[in-house]
């Protein structure tokens, strides 16, 4: 019908073109803001949100498009991967559709369970014609918040530096500056005590290790400051100390305030540490400062040492602009330049927390915080079950240490069913049968597939299940219903070597068994045997000692 109307139309228009208003071409860049440049038989969209593909998923991330604008959509097709906070997921739709408008591109993080992420046609429909129905409005990606901490003011000028409240105990978070034992325009000698600081321990001098002079007090005497915060204005001997640059933002960021601080000790290659000072005679005379001896405290370089090494070499200032990085015995550049050339960027590298790894680790937070950990650890002989193993190997049958711990641990939580609970609404919950989760390192982070009705399969049947289950969780293809839910968890260590360890409770569950390492030792007869240690963390809410001590046992 569609069709056939628009055919219709469409010769009306040309038979009678001078009668209608001609069409008004829409500029290209305001084409994506309503989807179509067509004003009639508009079709209106269904909308496509992003699913709950878990109990726990609050946002997700579209890996990949499947489906392209245009292709028809079968039930149970599946037309984008999402990665939620345990996996990567396929989202399938259950209906005969068309995919007419992508909303979100792939690689969009962050996307909240909820948003509308696409436009579906009917089939038949013309997709290319879609708009946004009357009760939606075109979402906007998500973008990163805005830090919430101030950026820190531009660089002090050189000669200048700014004096953060330093950390004179390890607990100290603030402190009260008591007296101030020098006032604006005294000269600082090394070693000198500027001011009384009162920590959280006691009250302390706070010592300079460089010469300058005291420019201007920036927290009064009596006044709390937070570690980190400036409290002074230092510049270098000789210098206008009454004209100074005032920070506009007293409290810098972590970086600049362990750059700017000058109590703390900078290390250097060997060893060798040094203030602002000594940092610009270096670097206006290319010094290397591994070849000077500090005479300061160990391994520190006093500005009087610079300029005795100075005098004595006859050694001549460098033009920074014009020094080329140095070279290496073969020819090339050395592979980082030394301590002396300024603006050398970072070697370290700042890696985004994907939403798998950001929400475990909410949700360990939580239940270490929220749930009251308790421990009991046993050591077991299976020198027995070692020998099973080796001859089954004989027969064929490849199976794992960690495949007859599941068997065990299985039988075990039938016989002692109060292990075998979940904790939900300040209630124990006995689940209905045996399903084990067993902790699998996936590259996006840990997860735990699970084992069904583990008590009714065989060993072999364990194995194969186990198997299956770790090769597609590395590979990020496991399916919601494989990795939600479980009654107990099993994390098993052994295989790096791990003697033992406590792992954190998976909640709803009460109870997860950590399972170290086989290891030789000799008995009082001089016998080897094998040894393995498990340590059974367990919810005291729902489970008492005793109970804990009788499933290990068992």
């Amino acid at each position: 019908m569609a069709h056939t109307m628009r055919s219709r139309i469409g010769f009306f228009t040309l038979r009678y073109s001078n009668l209608v208003k001609p069409r008004i071409p829409v500029p290209l860049k305001y084409q994506r803001l309503c989807f179509h440049t067509s004003w009639i038989l508009d079709v209106k969209g269904k909308e496509l949100f992003m699913p709950s593909l878990s109990p726990t998923m609050e946002t997700g991330t579209i890996v990949k498009w499947l489906k392209k604008e245009g292709d028809k959509i079968n039930p149970g097709d599946a037309i984008a991967d999402i990665q939620t906070d345990k996996a990567v997921v396929a989202m399938e739709v259950e209906d005969d559709l068309v995919l007419a408008k992508i909303l979100i591109p792939e690689g969009t993080t962050n996307i909240k369970v909820g948003t509308l992420i696409a436009l579906t046609v009917n089939e038949g429909e013309d997709w290319k014609t879609v708009e946004m129905p009357d009760s939606a409005a075109a979402p906007t990606p998500p973008t990163p918040s805005a830090p919430s901490v101030s950026e820190p003011d531009a660089p002090p000028p050189p000669g200048q530096q700014n004096v953060p409240m330093p950390a004179l105990s390890p607990t100290m978070s603030t402190g009260t500056i008591v007296k101030w034992i020098k006032k604006e325009g005294d000269e600082i000698a090394p070693g000198d005590a500027i001011a009384e600081i009162q920590t959280d321990k006691a009250v302390m001098t706070f010592e300079m290790e460089d010469e300058a002079v005291l420019a201007k007090i920036l927290a009064p005497e009596g006044s709390q400051v937070e570690v980190g915060q400036f409290i002074a204005i230092i510049v270098e001997k000789g210098m206008d100390w009454k004209n100074v640059v005032t920070p506009k933002v007293l409290k810098p960021s972590a970086g600049a305030a362990a750059s700017a601080a000058p109590a703390a000790a900078k290390p250097e290659e060997k060893g060798q540490v040094y203030g602002l000072a000594v940092r610009r005679l270096l670097e206006e005379y290319g010094l290397d400062p591994n070849s000077i001896k500090g005479t300061g405290r160990p391994n520190r370089i006093l500005k009087s040492d610079i300029l005795a090494h100075i005098q004595a070499n006859n050694v001549q200032r460098v033009d920074l602009k014009a020094a080329a990085p140095p070279k290496s015995a073969k020819g090339g550049r050395a592979a980082s330049p030394g301590p002396m050339v300024p603006g050398r960027p970072s070697t370290y590298e700042d890696t985004p927390v994907s939403n798998i790894r950001s929400v475990i680790a909410k949700r360990l937070g939580e239940s270490k915080s929220n749930i009251p950990h308790s421990y009991a650890a046993i050591d077991i002989k299976i020198n027995k079950l070692m020998e099973i193993r080796k001859q089954l190997k004989e027969d064929g049958i490849n199976v794992s240490v960690n495949d007859f711990i599941t068997k065990a641990a299985a039988h075990a939580l039938v016989e002692c069913p109060v292990i075998n609970t979940l904790y939900t609404k300040n209630q124990i919950v006995r689940a209905p049968k045996v399903d084990i989760s067993i902790a699998v390192a996936s590259p996006t982070g840990l997860i735990t597939p699970i084992v069904f009705d583990a008590a009714s399969k065989n060993l072999v049947e364990i194995s194969t299940t186990i198997k299956e289950l770790a090769n597609k969780a590395r590979a990020g293809s496991l399916k919601p219903n494989e990795f939600q839910g479980g009654s107990f968890t099993i994390s098993n260590l052994g295989m790096f070597g791990i003697k033992e360890f406590s792992a954190i409770i998976n909640p709803p569950q009460t109870a997860i068994l950590a399972v170290g390492t086989g290891r030789e030792e000799l008995s009082d007869s001089l016998t080897t045997f094998t040894k393995m240690r498990v340590t059974l963390s367990y919810d005291r809410r729902a489970i008492a000692e005793d109970e804990a001590a009788d499933f290990l046992a068992r």
